[in-house]
């Protein structure tokens, strides 16, 4: 499965019906029993659909999330999915982005942290209630996209927390217990696709970002090789009973980013020490950088390249495609290539600035630009 030459995200436009079942439900005019029969129904849709478009892999289109966090929620001491629903609560009509698509945003979680109530335990997988009902409708394998434990330690106010842990180090392995334990339940029920999405490592490139960091007296290099070493940890010794793959994000909300910088300064320690099958990278903006740093990437990991952007409506070209996984190809094998859009196309439930005939029309490029370059899918 690692060899599959395309991939999405995860997260796909929700259909307006499904927005506004959201808002009935944060203004108490829905029960939580009757979003769920409506998320049911925009989610057998849309996974009809994305087999109708030849996606070898789907997913649930994070349908039932509100944004792309609450994978990590429903955890004892730490509150995510009723943060969530509180802040949706408080602006429900925020359904629909109204920025600039491009357009620098703040990364909300460099403004805010959430302090820990308790010591951290899982309540019940989340993830897991995802991929039972998608599985049970789908006739491909479904992708399960997780946060990765970088970013909830990054989302952590360690000092207020009230002692219950003495530093990051300690919440973390917390973390990193508890998304192992979600990994080895999906695993166990069948799911054969998992993902770690990680917007934490471009903060490790990116200048306001470091700066930041170190008037914390944080070492970055230190806090890089301690998520390099998270995110393997919640899948060591799993290798060879799933397909998993890690997504790095520079950010993905209402069409804006949040970070930028070049791979160069992180690719060798960062792509030489990831213990992951597939590593989905992304490259739809000189935010990038070149394609040098992938020379780095070892003998049998996939790059899939997010090359086709998900923050304007404009469809990429099978030409344009082409030119850059040909450019690409000088730094690796063409043969551990394979294409994707950068991001979600909502990381959160308004979405980014695109119709949704333009999403599809960009899913429909990238399967005929696989076709045309690898012959396959």
């Amino acid at each position: 499965m690692s060899t599959i030459r395309v991939d999405h995200v995860g997260s796909l436009l929700r259909p307006e019906e499904l927005k506004a079942a959201f808002m009935r439900h944060a203004t108490n005019q829905m029960t939580r029993e009757e979003l769920n029969a409506a998320q049911d129904v925009a989610i057998r849709s849309l996974i009809a659909k994305e087999e109708a478009h030849g996606l070898p892999v789907v997913t649930d289109g994070e349908f039932r999330r509100l944004n792309w966090q609450v994978s990590f929620s429903e955890v004892a001491g730490w509150d995510m999915w009723n943060t969530s629903w509180l802040n949706f609560r408080q602006n429900p009509g925020n359904i629909a982005p109204t920025e600039t698509p491009f357009q620098k945003g703040e990364d909300a979680v460099l403004s805010y942290k959430t302090p820990v109530t308790e010591k951290l335990r899982l309540l019940r997988s989340f993830p897991l209630d995802e991929y039972r009902f998608a599985a049970s409708v789908a006739k491909r394998p479904v992708k399960i996209p997780l946060m990765g434990p970088d970013r909830v330690c990054q989302m952590c106010d360690i000092a207020g927390s009230k002692g219950l842990y003495p530093d990051s180090d300690a919440f973390l392995a917390d973390v990193v217990a508890i998304q192992r334990q979600m990994v080895e339940e999906l695993i166990a029920a069948g799911c054969k696709q998992v993902q770690l999405d990680e917007p934490s490592y471009t903060g490790y490139v990116d200048p306001p970002t470091l700066e930041r960091l170190r008037a914390r007296g944080e070492d970055p290099m230190k806090n890089l090789d301690r998520a390099i070493a998270a995110d393997n940890a919640v899948i060591a010794g799993l290798k060879g009973q799933a397909t998993f793959s890690l997504h790095i994000c520079r950010g993905n909300r209402a069409s804006m980013w949040h970070r930028e910088g070049k791979y160069d300064p992180i690719a060798e320690r960062l792509f030489g020490n990831l213990k992951f099958d597939r590593l989905l990278l992304e490259y739809d903006t000189e935010r990038a950088g070149g394609f040098e740093p992938l020379r780095y990437v070892p003998k049998g990991v996939i790059v899939v390249l997010g090359l086709i952007t998900t923050k304007t409506g404009r469809v990429e070209t099978v030409d344009e495609l082409r030119r850059r996984i040909d450019d690409a190809s000088r730094f690796i094998d063409i043969g551990q290539l394979a294409l994707s859009p950068q991001c979600g196309f909502a990381s959160g439930i308004a979405g980014n600035m695109l119709t949704e005939d333009e999403q599809w029309a960009k899913l429909d490029v990238m399967m005929e630009t696989a076709r045309q370059v690898w012959g396959t899918k």
